[in-house]
């Protein structure tokens, strides 16, 4: 086997499967991760950086004006915290504003909903209220069932179950599934809108939004689709149940607006010895405009760029560049993550690993990797690290790195993952509830301890994390 790591640093055994033995970090790394754990656990730099933010700048949904704003705000932060370059790449992308929306139960009698528009939602016909009676459908397999033209001069409406929460945030995959393609099948169907329960694990009366897809020719809706309440979703289906006839009355503004620019701002820490090998890490810059963005995801571009902040204190660069990047425009599709993978094409080669926060402000409760087997060692050792911080290590070929990091993943970037506990997190998500309140400092500080530890030792070990050439062939 050949070895990946400088010489005498780790000790490889070749017996049947070729068995690692444990490493051990160098005593001064370790000496410094520890140091960065202390300094992080005192300070409230992430706080101040998210307080700031979600105040200054308010929502920012991508490629609007605020959008814009936060982009400067996030270059004059690199500047003002003396990072070694600071830029801001810009890319174009199409505007999708949300406008106006009313939505009324008019039968059996009448009650207001609470309802949001979905991102890529079109708008009622000529801007004027819809008001057409429900066809109730359960589930959204349900909808795909429907026939063609069956649904001519109604509202569907998609129920469906709140998301059960937990640590993970599972099964919001599933449930997600009728924001994302529900409307495909009541515009088939002939419908005049389509309402669907909000994809949210909280009982309050606030709609969460999200970005739908759109269909294989790259068409959006043309109906207003419309998320309600889980409180409300819950009305409709006892409704539904007693047999009764519901109407509702939909007006909504929502629509695409042109082409517009965005952006990613990228904070570079250079390398003193291996500057072209990058660590990146991040967050994304853009929210949803029903909140400020605090929890999604305020908090993880203030705990990464707290994080490097620290590392750049050190008396000495790491050996390799630490990279920030404030993506944009990721709640609309990933845009300033594909745009950053575009752009730096080149140069993915030289991104030695990869990871983001964007899971809200929650406690890390365990760190995953997915790097070249012979890295796990190191790995396994700076989880070692990290576990009086309450973090677990956990599986060692797990794909992910976080939502904008999908496109350097699928180029052959190695990513590792410090997951917060998100038990709360799809109460808050894309909801006029994700506001700067609903963060705890201390749980804030601990997470930017474990990223300052993690990427200063990525960043500083002479470790391969990508699978060298010859593994690669073999």
């Amino acid at each position: 086997m050949k070895a990946i790591l400088a010489a005498g640093s780790i000790a490889l055994i070749t017996a049947g499967a070729f068995a690692q033995e444990r490493y051990e970090l160098p005593a001064e790394q370790a000496e410094t991760a520890r140091m960065l754990i202390d300094q992080a656990l005192e300070s409230d730099l992430a706080w101040d950086i998210v307080e700031s933010l979600t105040t200054e700048v308010g929502p920012r949904l991508g490629g609007s004006e605020a959008e814009a704003r936060a982009r400067q705000w996030g270059a004059d932060l690199g500047e003002e915290l003396g990072f070694d370059r600071v830029v801001i790449e810009e890319f174009s992308m199409p505007y999708w504003e949300r406008g106006d929306m009313e939505i009324t139960m008019n039968a059996p009698y009448t009650q207001a909903l609470y309802g949001t528009a979905l991102g890529g939602s079109g708008r009622s016909p000529r801007l004027r209220p819809i008001s057409s009676d429900i066809v109730y459908f359960r589930t959204v397999d349900d909808l795909m069932a429907a026939e063609d033209g069956s649904l001519e001069g109604r509202i569907a409406f998609v129920d469906g179950e709140p998301i059960v929460r937990s640590i993970t945030g599972a099964g919001y995959g599933p449930a997600n599934i009728r924001r994302r393609v529900g409307w495909q099948h009541a515009e088939r169907a002939g419908a005049d809108a389509l309402v669907v329960r909000s994809v949210g694990s909280d009982i309050r009366r606030f709609p969460h939004t999200g970005m739908m897809s759109s269909d294989s020719a790259g068409d959006w809706a043309d109906i207003p689709v419309i998320a309600v309440s889980n409180p409300d979703a819950d009305h409709i289906r006892r409704l539904h149940e007693l047999g009764e006839d519901i109407n509702f009355t939909i007006r909504s503004t929502a629509g695409w607006r042109g082409e517009v620019t965005s952006g990613n701002v990228v904070l570079d820490i250079v390398g003193r010895e291996n500057p072209e090998e990058i660590v990146l890490i991040g967050g994304h810059l853009d929210s949803w405009d029903l909140g400020t963005g605090a929890v999604d995801d305020g908090a993880g571009v203030a705990i990464t760029v707290a994080a490097a902040e620290l590392i750049r204190r050190l008396p000495q660069r790491p050996r390799r560049t630490i990279r920030v990047v404030m993506f944009g425009a990721e709640e609309v599709g990933l845009l300033g993550a594909r745009a950053y993978a575009a752009q730096h094409a080149a140069e993915v080669p030289n991104h030695v690993l990869a990871t983001e926060s964007d899971f809200g402000a929650g406690r890390i409760w365990q760190f995953v990797s997915n790097v070249n087997e012979d890295a796990n060692p190191v790995i396994d050792a700076i989880g070692r690290e990290l576990a009086p911080l309450g973090v677990l290590r956990g599986g060692s070929n797990v794909p992910g790195g976080g939502p904008d990091i999908i496109p350097l993943a699928f180029a052959g970037v190695p990513t590792v993952r410090l997951n917060q506990d998100g038990t709360d997190y799809f109460d808050l998500h894309h909801t006029p509830d994700d506001t700067l309140d609903k963060i705890d400092p201390e749980q804030l500080r601990q997470n930017v301890a474990a990223w300052a530890a993690m990427v200063y030792l990525a960043a500083e070990l002479d470790v391969e994390f990508r699978p060298t050439p010859d593994a690669a062939s073999e």
